[in-house]
């Protein structure tokens, strides 16, 4: 669809794909949007639906200028920032008003940002009536509540901006002063917030919670140790999310940004605060956005619209609208690094292969090669979300809804399976190159063990429960079923295992006609069994090709695994809180 350079093989290996790639992206989204823009220039309103806010319009409009300023301050042409130049002087009269808690705070944001970006380009050279209106309609960011989470940064940014333009100043520094406060005491260690007061950990980390405070202080001269040092911790680990296919992890909300999960990899090596290799940063930012784009994530006429490859409803919230993908032209942050930079000029490296713990969010994230994943114990934004409830997520799966995927759960009399409910992190750690977290839900004490492909995954339950257990979905895929297991193939040979070993007699699988953000229907394999002493242990395996598989053992509250090569580790489970099934 996109007209591109030719594939240069020789400096990307991995990719094909240069700084001239992502240009030529940049200016092609650009010119995609122009039939969508009004007459005045303010609104850039895109097909699709219409969010909860009602003010995609100027959504458009902002989160095309931040593109369009990445690109011009990367050497882009400075005319590509005409048509927003004119949005400037309309706006003010015609956007809408920026309230407590309202979408036009998050634009004012993108819009603050972008010109600061180009400030030379362009506000130093807008007439003083039209600055002083644009910049009082920033301003009232500054006065008003942001929502408790990753919006207090919103108005930091703003305020970032019209400190340096020297307007405002005494709101402006301490909009500052606030954000970057308030997001402190979500700091959970290892590089990672939670989005406000709840233990949510998705990809905001990267596209938020890190970005705004990076750049923040790197625009302004004034970047600090505190966060160079935990982008640099947090990259350790969230590099091992994206699998060597370009896939990202498919988790948390606004995964309609796509490949906006590539800005903080930018990031780190703008501020110089990355663990990562010029090579790998551009292997990895590159393989993202080639796989979208190879994937079908344009339409027909270059938008970007909602969804994950295609139009995709259950990836999905009430506020996303026609214009909230364009968030993913934060990704095109890299273009900040001049061409001579190493980021562009290093052959390409492989990614980062291996396993991360990271006990403060209680998360394990590994990555094969083949397939990068999270084992989920500790992040959760709100009881019941498919987004976040499941016990593992990946790059090459998605949740299902029908029958929930990387679920376990007690069979009511019904038939039907308790949720997950609220969870209670036990906490996560390493011993040399295996992994484990755990948790405990209503009902249930829970303990994920990973080591290459192969995840243990060991459940308490009173006696007697009747539970169920399913594992990883794949879509159009083919099922194998011995006695006790499940195992299907997807058409690129992707294989999902799911093995009962204690508490288990049933094995069977699924189908969800909906299917996942990577096709329909998916099929998932379950297990289902009576936990007759209260364990319920299952082997899941997600990858490629055959692997031997480790023997479980339980004994009082401890569960032995004695792994192929004769390698044996233990861990202590309590029992879990009774839990009633009417």
């Amino acid at each position: 669809m996109f007209s591109l350079p030719p594939e240069d093989r020789t400096v990307s290996p991995h990719t094909g794909w240069t700084r001239a790639h992502w240009e030529a992206v940049a200016d092609q989204l650009l010119a995609a949007v122009e039939p969508y823009r009004s007459a005045d220039g303010a609104f850039v309103t895109l097909p699709g639906r219409e969010s909860s806010s009602r003010c995609d319009g100027l959504e458009g409009y902002a989160r095309t200028f931040l593109l369009a300023a990445f690109r011009v301050a990367g050497g882009g042409p400075a005319e590509l920032l005409a048509p927003y130049e004119r949005g400037l002087v309309a706006g003010p009269h015609v956007w809408q008003p920026i309230k407590d808690r309202t979408q036009p705070m998050v634009e004012a944001a993108s819009i603050a940002l972008a010109l600061w970006l180009v400030r030379d380009h362009l506000w130093d050279r807008l007439p003083a009536p039209v600055r002083e209106r644009v910049a009082a309609y920033l301003a009232d960011a500054l006065h008003h509540d942001p929502v408790d989470n990753n919006w207090w940064l919103f108005p930091a940014v703003v305020g970032g901006f019209l400190s340096a333009a020297a307007t405002h100043v005494e709101a402006a520094e301490a909009a500052v002063e606030r954000g970057l406060s308030r997001i402190e005491s979500w700091y959970a260690g290892e590089g990672w917030y939670a989005d406000g007061n709840i233990r949510s950990f998705d990809h905001y980390n990267g596209w938020a919670m890190h970005l705004y405070p990076v750049l923040l202080g790197h625009l302004s001269g004034t970047t600090g140790s505190r966060y160079r040092d935990r982008l640099r911790l947090f990259l350790r680990g969230y590099a091992l999310t994206f699998d060597d296919a370009g896939g990202m992890l498919y988790h948390g909300r606004s995964l309609t940004y796509r490949f906006a999960s590539a800005s903080s990899l930018f990031a780190g090596a703008l501020v110089e605060a990355t663990p990562l290799s010029p090579g790998q940063t551009r292997r990895i930012a590159s393989g993202v956005l080639r796989h979208f784009l190879d994937h079908g994530a344009l339409s027909p006429e270059g938008l970007l619209p909602l969804g994950w490859y295609g139009p995709h409803e259950p990836s999905l919230q009430p506020y996303s609208g026609s214009a909230s993908s364009y968030w993913a032209s934060k990704a095109f942050l890299g273009l900040l690094l001049p061409p001579g930079h190493p980021v562009w000029t290093a052959v390409e490296e492989p990614g980062p292969t291996g396993t991360a713990a990271l006990p403060g969010p209680s998360l394990v994230v590994h990555h094969t090669g083949d397939v990068a994943r999270l084992l989920n114990h500790g992040s959760q934004h709100h009881v019941g979300d498919p987004l976040y409830d499941r016990y593992a997520y990946s790059t090459r799966t998605g949740p299902t809804a029908a029958v929930p995927d990387n679920h376990v759960g007690l069979v009511r009399p019904d038939g039907t399976v308790t949720e997950r409910g609220t969870i209670a992190p036990r906490g996560a750690g390493t011993l040399g190159d295996l992994a484990w977290a755990a948790s405990a839900n209503d009902g249930v004490e829970s303990l994920s063990v990973i080591r290459g492909p192969v995840e243990v995954r060991v459940h308490r339950v009173e006696p007697g429960s009747p539970v169920r257990q399913t594992g990883w979905a794949l879509t159009a895929a083919t099922c194998e079923g011995v006695e006790g297991a499940v195992s299907l193939r997807a058409p690129d040979g992707l294989t999902s295992d799911l093995i009962a070993v204690r508490g288990y007699t049933r094995a069977f699988t699924a189908e969800d006609a909906q299917g996942t953000a990577f096709g329909a229907p998916a099929q998932i394999p379950v297990l289902e069994g009576v936990a007759e002493d209260g364990w319920a242990v299952a082997i899941a395996v997600l990858g490629h090709g055959d692997c031997a598989l480790p023997v479980v053992e339980t004994t009082g509250a401890t569960a032995t695994i004695t792994w192929p090569d004769g390698r044996t580790d233990a861990f202590t489970v309590t029992g879990p809180a009774r839990r009633s099934l009417s």
